[in-house]
């Protein structure tokens, strides 16, 4: 009997997570590109480091995998998918941890795929990895406190500081863990040698990254202080707070459960520490005016709680089918709010539906008709296909220089155009640093966004020739108006004006 129920729950636990990564898959309307950011992260393929100016090294692994695979969009959906699948697999053994039920497992599963997790792992971004090593962490450490081996502590050491290398976010985790552990008999963590042996392990995983921050001056600093000014000034606290319960509304009872079973239950109250960390690192999240899905992370272990809390309390299988029904039902009512699954006309269409969510918010803090990330999803092949029209009549490649105004239109060139052997560069993100100078520049085809006019003009002043080679019609994508120009004969020394602006900035 036992062998067959761990059987089930075997077969059970392999199809959520096939389950996790088709979804992905088969959720995105066709019509939608990759994601701006996701072309940037698959360009550091190209350029592998100890760090970067937005990420550290991790993700850039991961593209020289997916690069070697075919460097396809299947692949780039899949890793995050896969990561997703991941999260959910901690997620269950939490549940396993807590000695819950198969429906308590069962149910984390379903509350995960029913979720803001969904959308976060569709798209080719640190933010997979991030929530898969908070979970790994909060799995080991729970798995400490409970078998008390020293071994758990190192397995936790390992995926703290791979999420390091992914995604500076984790520190924020520890900021949060530090005192929830100081203030519960948790504390005797201190005490364990093996602990500070596994904190030696971290630092020593991390290492090359922070030889790469120094060498280089701290550039994260530098991101940080851009990001503040640009994106989390447009913030609001209120908004953060509620996010967070927006990310899991289908899942709602469950977050509850978890939290009250936390505060309440008997069985859950050595485990209160996992509550105290939630509300420290949320409390610092709001406190520097993050974005709401900095803090993902921190759900695994409610919604495990929950699951675990919400098995024992609802005993009766009306009550169960009851509350699966309602996770499931509401999710799919909401999915297209959730998921890319409309075209533009159709958000439009349904344009109160998508701002009374607040979706269509941007970065900016206004309100667009698209939400930004599914506008950031287009116009980028079209972008490609005008570049390639330029770059086909440019006689002297060997001394041409491809320059955009963002990352984006950089890395979308590079991933789409049909020409294997063109490097689109940029003042933006990493791209500064991977521009080739050394050659002189005779022929250049800059990329300008729709609003600089007067940058365009100033080009025509430094060439002997402009020529507007076409601009991007798509109304819905943010890219709307950017216009390629083809400069013939320069009048200046163009490298020298550019190793200077570099080097200014």
């Amino acid at each position: 009997m036992i062998q067959r129920q761990e059987k089930t729950a075997t077969i059970l636990l392999i199809s959520f997570l096939i389950l996790k990564i088709v979804l992905s898959y088969a959720l995105v309307n066709d019509m939608y590109e990759l994601h701006r950011d996701e072309f940037l992260h698959l360009d550091q393929a190209n350029h592998l480091a100890g760090g970067y100016a937005s990420v550290p090294p991790l993700t850039s692994i991961v593209s020289l995998i997916i690069k070697f695979l075919g460097n396809t969009e299947f692949w780039v959906r899949f890793f995050p998918a896969l990561f997703g699948a991941g999260a959910i697999l901690f997620c269950w053994r939490i549940v396993e941890l807590l000695e819950g039920n198969l429906f308590a497992k069962c149910l984390v599963a379903i509350t995960c795929l029913c979720s803001a997790y969904l959308r976060l792992n569709t798209l080719y971004q640190p933010n997979s990895f991030d929530v898969l090593s908070w979970a790994a962490v909060f799995y080991f450490l729970l798995r400490y406190f409970k078998t008390g081996k020293p071994g758990t502590l190192y397995w936790m050491a390992v995926w703290a500081g791979l999420g390091f290398l992914n995604k500076y976010n984790i520190l924020f985790l520890f900021l949060g863990l530090l005192p929830a552990l100081i203030i519960t008999s948790k504390r005797k963590i201190f005490a364990d040698r093996h602990f500070y042996f596994a904190l030696l392990l971290a630092v020593v995983i991390i290492l090359p990254n922070l030889i790469w921050q120094i060498s280089h001056h701290f550039p994260v600093f530098r991101h940080m202080k851009e990001l503040r000014e640009t994106q989390l000034v447009h913030v609001n606290r209120l908004d953060f707070f509620v996010e967070q319960l927006l990310f899991f509304i289908c899942g709602i009872f469950v977050l509850l459960a978890g939290i009250t079973g936390l505060i309440f239950n008997k069985q859950f109250r050595q485990h209160q520490w996992v509550l105290f960390t939630y509300i420290a690192t949320i409390l610092i999240f709001s406190y520097f005016n993050a974005k709401g899905y900095y803090a993902l992370g921190l759900y695994p272990p409610l919604l495990a709680f929950g699951s675990t809390y919400l098995a024992q309390v609802l005993q009766r299988p009306l009550f169960r089918a009851l509350l699966l029904i309602f996770i499931t039902g509401t999710f799919t009512y909401l999915l297209p709010l959730v998921m890319p699954l409309y075209t533009p006309v159709q958000i439009i269409a349904h344009h109160n539906k998508f701002r009374k969510a607040g979706l269509l918010k941007w970065n900016d803090g206004k309100d667009h008709e698209l939400p930004q990330d599914y506008a950031d999803m287009l116009g980028w092949k079209e972008l490609a296909t005008i570049v390639d029209s330029a770059y086909r009549i440019v006689p002297d490649k060997e001394h041409l220089l491809i320059l955009c105004d963002n990352y984006g239109q950089a890395g979308a060139i590079n991933y789409y155009s049909a020409f294997g052997n063109i490097h689109a560069s940029s003042f933006n993100a990493d791209y500064m640093h991977w521009m080739d100078l050394e050659k002189p520049i005779r022929t250049k085809i800059r990329i300008r966004e729709y609003y600089p006019r007067d940058a365009a003009a100033k080009d025509s002043l430094d060439f002997g020739s402009m020529q507007k080679i076409g601009m991007v019609q798509n109304p819905w994508c943010l890219e709307y108006g950017t216009t390629v120009y083809l400069l013939k004969d320069p009048k200046i020394d163009v490298n020298a004006e550019l190793k200077s602006y570099i080097k200014e900035d």
